[in-house]
């Protein structure tokens, strides 16, 4: 039996929230809203707690997890070291969707960092988030609250299609505001390293910071261990085949329109993830938006609600790789396995897309 707890971001019933907190210190696993998207959470100092959001997500253990906090004594807590940069960024971030990889406390147990010698840690910006952490008086071990592998949840229903019956609470705080996972910075090491772009643009990053590198991974380069989540293995897919489509706009709605005509003619059922409505000629359509903000916003939701219409394959339009844009991108191509199709005399080290 799941506990679901229904909560507005400004309720100020603490009775409510000190259910869920009371579960969190009994080692149970709670999923709550974040401006991001919802997480799954456990207390981050409790192994045995923690073992179990791997163990509903089907997460392979050296996935880390985010460790989220609420005050500056629970950053102590989990890192062994914050140097400047760190803190010039928290100053100016959190709370906000920006996680940091520092040097780990002692306190950190190994299956949280999935046995690296850093940990990554954020806190987040949703009141209800907060709320829950500083009630439960513990930091807040949470991954993405949905399936390995699926789309995240920006919905409280997505969480329930994943999870109900099997975890022992659900907060529900409404949509979320952003849609995409926190942007994971890595400042373990001299060079800051870009690991997972997200809700917080890398321009924004650098106009605090300075120069910041961008790990292969965010363009689909190999690695042997993954130091963020998001990584390492393939993410955010539905159940349907995925084919996202690159170039500019008119050329984008030419061969979306025609790989619809393909696939329907192989006896395909079509879904259109699209920036704005026009003729597909698809089965199924979803339209984002046309702001970055917009399309960020519902990109997870577009595919979840997608795969809801039993479409076999989706065509998404892909999106200029600028702002929020980068952590779109970056979603789409690993929830298509990296099926690209790429307008011709554009960069692509992946170009795929036959049906």
């Amino acid at each position: 039996m799941t506990l679901i707890i229904r909560m507005a971001r400004d309720s100020t019933d603490e009775r409510l929230i000190n259910v869920a907190a009371r579960l969190i210190r009994d080692g149970r696993v709670v999923a709550f809203p974040t401006e991001t998207v919802y997480g799954l959470g456990a207390d981050a100092f409790n192994p045995p707690a923690v073992r179990k959001i791997f163990e509903l997500k089907g997460r392979p253990p050296d996935n880390p997890l985010i460790v989220h906090i609420a005050t500056e004594e629970q950053l102590r807590m989990v890192a062994g070291k914050v140097p400047e940069k760190a803190l010039k960024l928290a100053a100016e971030f959190w709370p906000g969707p920006l996680t940091l990889v520092l040097p780990r406390s002692d306190r950190v147990p190994d299956v949280v960092t999935g046995g690296l010698d850093t940990v990554a840690v954020r806190m987040p910006a949703h009141p209800v988030a907060l709320k829950l952490i500083r009630a439960s008086n513990r930091p807040i071990a949470a991954p993405s609250a949905n399936v390995s592998g699926r789309p995240s949840p920006t919905l409280a229903e997505h969480v329930v299609d994943d999870f109900y019956g099997k975890v022992d609470c659900i907060i529900d705080g409404g949509p979320t505001d952003i849609g995409v996972e926190s942007t994971v910075l890595d400042l373990s090491e001299d060079v800051p390293l870009l690991l997972r772009p997200g809700g917080l643009p890398l321009e924004e990053l650098e106009r605090v910071i300075g120069k910041i590198e961008v790990h292969p991974a965010v363009h689909g380069g190999k690695i042997d261990r993954a130091k963020a989540p998001g990584m390492k293995y393939r993410h955010y897919s539905p159940r349907a085949r995925v084919v996202v489509v690159e170039g500019e706009a008119e050329w984008r709605r030419k061969k979306i329109r025609e790989l619809v005509e393909e696939y329907r003619r192989a006896g395909l059922r079509t879904g259109v993830l699209i920036t704005e409505d026009y003729d597909t000629g698809a089965d199924e359509v979803f339209v984002t938006g046309k702001s970055m903000e917009e399309v960020a916003r519902s990109v997870f939701r577009g595919l979840r609600c997608l795969d809801k219409r039993n479409v076999d394959v989706i065509v998404a339009e892909g999106v200029e790789e600028r702002g929020l844009g980068l952590a779109v991108m970056n979603r789409l191509r690993k929830a298509s396995g990296y099926n690209v199709v790429r307008q011709r005399g554009r960069n692509s080290a992946n170009e795929r897309g036959n049906p």
